[in-house]
């Protein structure tokens, strides 16, 4: 691995971005701006963003005195690192007054060296699945004109293809009408939580807008079965998932999805099915689990329920359950991930780290799915009350950690394929 020490972006305001080849690029983590070490920067991938940050200036490192300072020559730069990636440190800045709040895109550091962008990062899966160069937008075109003849009165294929692949170029929904992979069935357009950064509703009151629109009906079980066990039956590595972003909560919807499931396996034994939750109802969990559930993706933003209750603002539900939720998959012999927002600075605290680890050996959690966190980080640590984040170690020393006390337990960034639950972890992508 190269050694790199990248200088500081700045935007002017007009879309155009340069390197102050007098301040060394930092990175963030709660509320510090750090030195990176020179080991954990990559190149941004494929498929990366960089944004400008407005109503912020950079925090530098300079190259003479080796002082923190700030880039008084315009904007704060930060990158949108593309799936299968996780971020070690945020975008550093000081925020001036009456900046705007940002909206809910993930902000990595980001510097500039050899004609080369490069980021605090790792490509955390191997997984190709959503990776940039895998798309073929007339391909995508082509499927969808297929599958929409195929199920014209489909209300749920009519949203995955005029909403999720042609609006909003959501990778799932794209693969799905590709013919390949994990297919989504959003099914709830209710929720049991008030998210902060929810992505697909907003209160009208907050300084910022949702991503997505989201679901609008009720979808049937015949619906789903309709769609899901073709591409059960015939996509390569098939998986389907609820729970979606472009939804509320699944679990709301359990009985449908139940009866989904015992239809859809009347029908094919093949493939995996999936629900990506907030996992606040054990109970349902265990019905769809006896119906033929094969693996839960719980989502949250810490293993400490003084972090997670601010955030998710749950009605209803406790911390406690999503846990129960994962001891019951478990139960079943399923297979259980954390879809886990990464926050520099808030997720490798020692306090942080000490929940974790109770959490994966209390549950038996068999995978980590490592996700950037899309949030403006003032506006998040404000919204849950955080002023001092604590000791920290480091994401990437987090991940070490874990590893070598939990040997067994898998890093990703996506729901695996049953034949890489099944014993083929470590499979072949490129193919």
């Amino acid at each position: 691995m190269t050694s790199v020490t990248p200088y500081i972006l700045f935007s002017d305001g007009k879309g155009n971005i340069f390197e102050d080849t007098t301040l060394f690029a930092t990175g963030r983590s709660g509320w510090e701006a750090l030195p990176v070490p020179a080991d954990e920067w990559i190149e941004l991938p494929d498929g990366g963003s960089l944004y400008e940050l407005p109503g912020r200036r950079g925090i530098g490192i300079d190259v003479k005195t080796g002082e923190m300072r700030l880039c008084e020559k315009g904007w704060a730069v930060a990158a949108f690192i593309p799936p299968a990636h996780t971020g070690f440190y945020l975008a550093a800045y000081e925020t001036q007054p009456n900046a705007p709040t940002l909206p809910l895109f993930c902000y990595t550091a980001v510097g500039w060296q050899a004609e080369r962008f490069y980021i605090p990062a790792t490509r955390i899966e191997p997984d190709i699945r959503q990776d940039c160069a895998g798309y073929d937008q007339g391909k995508v075109e082509t499927g969808v004109k297929r599958i929409m003849q195929a199920y014209p009165h489909n209300r749920l294929v009519n949203h995955l293809a005029n909403n999720c692949a042609l609006t909003y170029h959501c990778p799932a929904a794209r693969n799905y009408f590709l013919g390949r992979w994990e297919c989504p069935v959003p099914a709830s357009p209710a929720c049991n939580a008030n998210c902060v950064g929810c992505i697909s509703l907003q209160p009208d009151e907050e300084p910022i807008v949702s991503t997505q629109d989201r679901l609008t009906f009720k979808p049937t079980s015949e619906e789903i079965v309709e769609y899901t066990v073709p591409h059960l039956e015939e996509a390569p590595y098939p998986i389907i998932s609820f729970g979606q972003g472009c939804e509320g909560e699944p679990l709301l919807m359990w009985e449908t999805i139940r009866d989904a499931i015992i239809e859809i396996r009347k029908h094919t034994s093949k493939g995996s099915i999936n629900i990506n939750t907030n996992a606040s109802n054990p109970k349902a969990v265990r019905k769809l689990c006896e119906a033929g559930l094969d693996s839960i993706r719980v989502s949250t933003n810490s293993a400490r329920r003084e972090v997670y209750m601010p955030y998710y603002r749950p009605n209803n539900y406790d911390f406690d359950d999503i846990v129960e939720s994962v001891r019951v998959v478990n139960s079943f012999g399923g297979w259980t991930s954390i879809n886990y927002f990464v926050f520099p600075g808030m997720t490798d605290s020692i306090a942080e780290y000490e929940a974790l680890r109770k959490l994966i050996s209390e549950t038996g959690l068999k995978m980590i799915q490592w996700r950037n966190f899309n949030i403006d980080p003032d506006w998040y640590l404000g919204k849950i009350g955080v002023t001092d984040t604590g000791e920290c170690m480091g994401v990437k020393q987090l991940m070490e950690s874990l590893k070598e006390e939990f040997p067994n337990l898998k890093y990703g960034y996506f729901n695996p394929p049953i034949e890489r639950i099944k014993g083929r972890f470590e499979m072949d992508f490129a193919h």
